[in-house]
């Protein structure tokens, strides 16, 4: 009898687990505010507080940051000024971050932070990294690797915030 009820219970304790695990760190918190200047402006996280903001770790070096753009410069374009996406590079050299902008054509708030100190504030460790921030200022999802922004999934959380 034993062995039937841990084959009836094993899958609904699985399941169950799904939902047990720690949420990442940060979310439901105040997304840490950081002031980047690079060669062609400033950027204040700050500044975009009063819609979402769509904030993206990235490098011009690193392949899933290149497949993830094209779909974060539409998600830009599709979702207007009710969401700002900000792509914030960490690329140490000016001249590969500026030639990635042109050569991907990517239209949309970036700045780069050689320093990676904004990266350092979030507690960044790969690329592509995107943490999503509500109206308010908190941080409500974190998504590790390349998202394809096109999903009516991810635009209908985004247009819900």
């Amino acid at each position: 009898m034993k062995p039937l009820f841990l084959i009836i219970l094993a899958p609904v304790l699985l399941l169950a687990s799904c939902n047990l695990g720690s949420r990442p760190r940060m979310i439901g918190s105040p997304a840490p505010d950081f002031t980047v200047q690079d060669s062609d402006h400033t950027v204040s996280l700050h500044d975009l507080k009063g819609k979402p903001v769509v904030l993206n770790f990235w490098t011009s070096w690193c392949k899933p940051c290149i497949d993830e753009m094209p779909s974060l410069v539409q998600l830009q374009k599709r979702m207007g000024n009710r969401v700002t996406v900000l792509a914030v590079s960490w690329d140490e050299d000016d001249r590969a971050y500026h030639q990635f902008l042109q050569d991907y054509k990517v239209d949309l708030l970036t700045v780069r932070d050689g320093r990676a100190m904004s990266r350092t504030l979030y507690g960044s460790t790969g690329q592509p990294e995107t943490f999503i921030i509500d109206a308010s200022g908190k941080i409500r999802r974190k998504i590790v690797g390349a998202t394809n922004w096109s999903d009516p999934l991810m635009i209908d959380y985004l247009k819900a915030l």
